[in-house]
């Protein structure tokens, strides 16, 4: 996969762009109010029955968030997005509102580790169970399906970038009756689309890739309508964790430059993939690029990998030397960025949780970012050589 499709990111660009908006605005209106008032008493009433869609309160509903909904429901594919305030929130919200107490969840290895402390930690407390299951592995998938309410995906997934075979999960799971999410943040809505096979709900961190910007923090969920008022109805009133309609504004900015700019992280990353792979010093690269799926749902590829570093590469000192690349968590900006997969995972401090990831400890996370590719390469070789242990 040298170049995404032509085709794929024109569909996605005509189903970004905006209707008319009030005033002939080409940019849409944010709605910065906590409340809506009404008429007359029976356009409350109306409103409240849910006959009418005219807002009540910002936190359950706002007309800049329900246009950000309605676009990435449309690019994903389904009949319904509902967003939050950040990915863990869509991510919680999600899972809440489907779980019961005595549930049991199937999740697949190298999640992203505050969702593994989610389901690990927190579910726990109230009855339910998580199973951890090797995602690429059909059998042992199937064998802890039986009895489960939700199958937790994530493809590509967390610092090993490894991924799932979509069209044969949603198969084996809607066998057994169980719901499946997955985050679908690394690709972004553009290079994949999991509800075409056949996934019921996918999650975002909408400060990734869609906002693009390093300036938001959000989540999406989307899927069906029945599974979305679902959770709606169980957790979104309740949770509170709300979107601004000021980051949902942002949010729509980034949707507008998104399928430009996943293209350019795209041909950034096989760029620096390329150099990588002839160096002596890089001893294994976690990127779908690097490490092809036959069964792979992947129209295009994001800009974050993995690599382990050879023996005689002194991490600290690598990250320090990096110019281009800021250290730091998170990703999808403009900037590049490096952190230790380590120093990632496991959190310190009076929080303290180790998770037992199953990874390297010559691990480092890449992000690539929209600079000029071969600066940015330039940068980790010069890093490298500074790094090597004499």
């Amino acid at each position: 996969m040298s170049k995404p499709s032509i085709k794929n990111i024109a569909k996605n660009t005509a189903l970004l762009s905006d209707k008319a908006h009030s005033h002939d605005a080409v940019a849409p209106p944010i709605y910065q109010t906590s409340l809506f008032s009404f008429k007359d008493y029976a356009a409350l009433e109306s409103a409240y029955c849910g006959e009418t869609e005219h807002a009540i309160y910002s936190r359950v509903g706002n007309p800049t968030v329900a246009l950000l909904e309605e676009k990435i429901a449309n690019i994903e594919g389904g009949e319904m997005a509902v967003a939050y305030s950040s990915g863990m929130g869509a991510i919680s919200n999600a899972i809440l509102g489907l779980i019961e107490h005595g549930d049991r969840v199937v999740a697949v290895k190298h999640i992203y580790p505050d969702t593994y402390r989610l389901l690990k930690s927190h579910c726990s407390k109230f009855g339910v169970t998580t199973d951890i299951v090797d995602g690429h592995d059909l059998n042992a998938i199937e064998e802890k399906l039986p009895g489960a309410k939700l199958l937790y995906l994530e493809s590509p997934n967390s610092f090993m970038m490894g991924e799932q075979n979509l069209n044969d999960i949603a198969v084996l799971a809607k066998k057994y009756g169980v719901i499946t999410l997955i985050d679908n943040s690394w690709a972004s809505p553009i290079y994949q689309n999991p509800i075409e096979h056949g996934i019921d709900i996918v999650l975002h961190s909408a400060s990734k890739y869609i906002s693009g910007h390093s300036d938001v923090v959000a989540g999406i969920a989307v899927g069906s309508k029945k599974l979305m008022d679902d959770i709606k109805n169980n957790t979104g009133t309740l949770l509170g964790a709300k979107l601004s309609a000021h980051e949902a504004g942002l949010l729509l900015r980034g949707l507008r430059t998104l399928p430009i700019r996943i293209k350019q992280h795209h041909e950034n990353a096989l760029y620096v993939i390329d150099q990588l792979q002839k160096h002596v010093s890089i001893t294994k690269i976690h990127h779908p690029a690097a490490n092809k799926d036959e069964h792979s749902a992947l129209k295009g590829y994001g800009s974050l990998m993995s690599v382990e570093l050879a023996e005689d590469i002194n991490i600290p000192a690598f990250c320090d030397a990096l110019e281009f690349f800021k250290i730091g968590v998170s990703w999808g900006g403009y900037e590049s960025l490096v952190i230790p997969a380590i120093a990632a995972i496991n959190r310190g401090g009076e929080y303290a949780t180790v998770i037992d990831f199953g990874v390297s400890d010559r691990l480092v996370r890449l992000f690539i970012g929209l600079e000029d590719k071969e600066d940015l390469w330039s940068d980790i070789e010069g890093a490298l050589e500074q790094a090597k242990i004499k």
